[in-house]
């Protein structure tokens, strides 16, 4: 009975660490966007979403984020992803505008089949706390 017991033990810690091969959507790619943020208005940017496939497993991706807006600069960050819902932080690259913060962000395919999302975010330092909506299509 130790035996078996023994063996089960193995052969769980064996695959414990084993890696599922990722299954789930890549939404890889560069995107054009428009956004409306709450203090600073409309504005346009180019995000860059790359899957980091060594860390994502099943249907969970994990990812690379960048937003880039001219006037306001680059926001390096990351994500992860599940189904057609993805959770971004971003922060800028001037840490001292405090512009930093957390997205969700919903994916679908338009009619060219090209994957495009929409992301609410909120920045809870930024100008006293702030938020916005950012519509974004890949190229």
């Amino acid at each position: 009975m130790k035996f078996l017991w023994l063996l089960s033990f193995m052969f769980y810690c064996a695959n414990a660490n084993a890696q599922t091969s990722f299954s789930g959507k890549n939404f890889s790619g560069i995107y054009d966007c428009t956004g409306q943020d709450n203090s600073e208005g409309t504005y346009k940017g180019k995000v860059t979403i790359n899957l980091v496939k060594e860390k994502s497993t099943g249907e969970y991706g994990a990812y690379r984020f960048k937003l880039e807006v001219p006037g306001f600069g680059a926001y390096p960050g990351h994500a992860a992803a599940h189904g057609n819902n993805m959770a971004i932080y971003f922060a800028n690259i001037d840490p001292s505008t405090k512009d930093f913060g957390t997205g969700i962000a919903s994916f679908v395919k338009n009619k060219s089949g090209k994957w495009t999302f929409k992301k609410f975010y909120y920045e809870p330092e930024f100008k006293g706390g702030n938020f916005g909506i950012e519509t974004c299509a890949a190229r």
